[in-house]
């Protein structure tokens, strides 16, 4: 196949809630990576109260805004962005990410080229390391296995699917989902017999967010973003995926390992009071270790102790059928 697709096979879906200082930059980025598709740029916004929408409307682009600001989720952003489209390749990026040209034309290739693939992802270059988990995450990149290139169980970062491998398991993102809607969709994907793969070319840089990380995490706990993993094992209950996410989430397994850690510590503390500072400390003492920081250590621990929390949380939230359309306006 020739290098440039043919037109008007792709959308670029933008999720978004408030992003004013990086919207501008995102959708200029986008418009650039679509030029040689003649595709489409849509930004789902889901109830933004900055300028993230009245900045959007300079752009020739589609705008549609969740009708229920109360509905929004990570998932439910990534579906608003999807339904409704009908091209044959789908881009998703989020709000504070910029896009890169040549990623897109050579997913699409290798889209064309492997019919069996669903999605295909690149790298993902963070911008923003100011906070404790950016860092973290920047380093643990070349070391996680949904990372490489490759196949991989998931595309985090966001990526190119193939439209109709996406209609063969009813929907794109589970708006119940706080996080985690990338690992949920690769596992239905995978379980229907498609593939997910990640290339070796830089597809988006991320801005992320800034500020302190522990009152980033906290927020993360308020608003229910740590409780990913555990929505995705309820929501994969009585479902055919379900071993898949059992056997594959590692943050399910970490969060037993905790629990279990926890109901120690309570022994400890009613048996062998003096226990309680080694079963303690040593925890921390390895994580310090293992990130070669005493401080990513600490917030390593602080953060895996929140996510706990967040999956038991997440394992109780209530659900809707992830199957029915998001209301939605269409502002432009």
């Amino acid at each position: 196949m020739s290098d440039i697709p043919t037109p008007t096979v792709m959308t670029i879906g933008i999720k978004a809630l408030n992003e004013e200082r990086h919207i501008a930059a995102t959708i200029e980025s986008a418009l650039a990576a679509a030029r040689p598709f003649g595709g489409i740029v849509q930004v789902a916004d889901s109830g933004s109260s900055d300028r993230t929408v009245a900045i959007a409307r300079g752009y020739p682009i589609k705008i549609v805004q969740l009708a229920d600001p109360t509905a929004r989720s990570c998932g439910a952003g990534a579906q608003l962005a999807f339904q409704g489209i009908a091209t044959e390749f789908f881009c998703l990026i989020d709000g504070d990410m910029t896009l890169r040209p040549e990623f897109l034309v050579a997913a699409a290739r290798y889209l064309r080229e492997h019919e069996d693939v669903a999605g295909v992802g690149g790298g993902v270059i963070e911008r923003n390391l100011e906070t404790e988990e950016f860092q973290i995450r920047a380093a643990a990149m070349s070391g996680e296995r949904h990372r490489r290139t490759g196949i991989v169980d998931r595309l985090d970062g966001g990526g190119v699917y193939r439209v109709a491998a996406i209609e063969s398991v009813g929907y794109f993102s589970d708006q119940n989902l706080k996080s985690f809607e990338e690992y949920d969709l690769g596992a239905r994907l995978t379980h229907a017999g498609w593939k997910l793969a990640r290339i070796s070319i830089d597809a988006v840089e991320h801005h992320g967010h800034g500020g302190n990380g522990y009152r980033l995490l906290w927020r993360r706990l308020r608003s229910g973003q740590l409780s990913g993993a555990g929505q995705v094992l309820r929501g994969a209950i009585g479902q055919r995926h379900l071993w898949i996410v059992l056997r594959q989430l590692k943050h399910l397994h970490v969060a037993v390992a905790i629990w279990l850690w926890w109901i120690i510590l309570v022994g400890a503390a009613i048996f062998v009071p003096a226990a309680l500072l080694p079963l303690i400390s040593v925890p921390m003492a390895f994580l310090a270790y293992r990130r070669h920081s005493i401080p990513l250590g600490l917030f390593s621990f602080a953060m895996w102790n929140a996510t706990a929390i967040g999956i038991a949380l997440g394992l109780c939230r209530r659900r809707v059928d992830p199957r029915q359309p998001l209301p939605a306006t269409l502002l432009r």
